[in-house]
């Protein structure tokens, strides 16, 4: 489950008065809207994206949801999480960005709310084009800032 130091908690009790801990997902509270953001982004780059929370994929578009929903995220997209900054492919590099896919990153940028990293937007490298355009990028940067501040109010 890696629950991490300062990671928020959702606590429930049953019926039996167990206490059940479940992690909180502020990302995927908006998986909803998630959704509509990637496939918007979908429509204006013809790359498929993916949005995260800090463990596994949430919201998806142009690859299949069954494929990435729920799957964790790599090593190398907590890495990129936990650095704070942006990542950009490199034509000579190959970085999957969820745990038994095969599709590789082309860009992707952590999502920060409240000056806590939440998740990533992750642009998936195409057929043809692994690295990234300057519109690509801008793209990811913006969705990135933009859900950051949505969880923020």
């Amino acid at each position: 489950m890696r629950i991490r130091e300062g990671d928020p908690l959702e606590i429930y009790t049953d019926a039996g008065g167990e206490v059940i801990f479940k992690k909180y997902s502020p990302i995927g509270e908006l998986s909803t809207f998630a959704s509509q953001y990637a496939e918007a982004l979908l429509r204006g780059t013809q790359l498929a994206v993916i949005i995260c929370d800090r463990d596994h994929c949430v919201a998806a578009a142009g690859i299949s949801k069954k494929e990435v929903l729920e799957r964790r995220n790599s090593a190398a997209l907590d890495e990129i999480m936990q650095s704070r900054r942006l990542y950009t492919a490199r034509a000579d590099e190959s970085v999957a960005a969820l745990d038994g896919v095969e599709r590789d990153m082309c860009v992707a940028a952590p999502i920060i709310s409240a000056g806590d990293v939440t998740g990533a937007v992750v642009m998936l490298a195409g057929e043809a084009a692994k690295v990234p355009t300057e519109t690509d990028i801008k793209l990811i940067q913006v969705a990135a800032g933009f859900l950051g501040k949505q969880m923020e109010e």
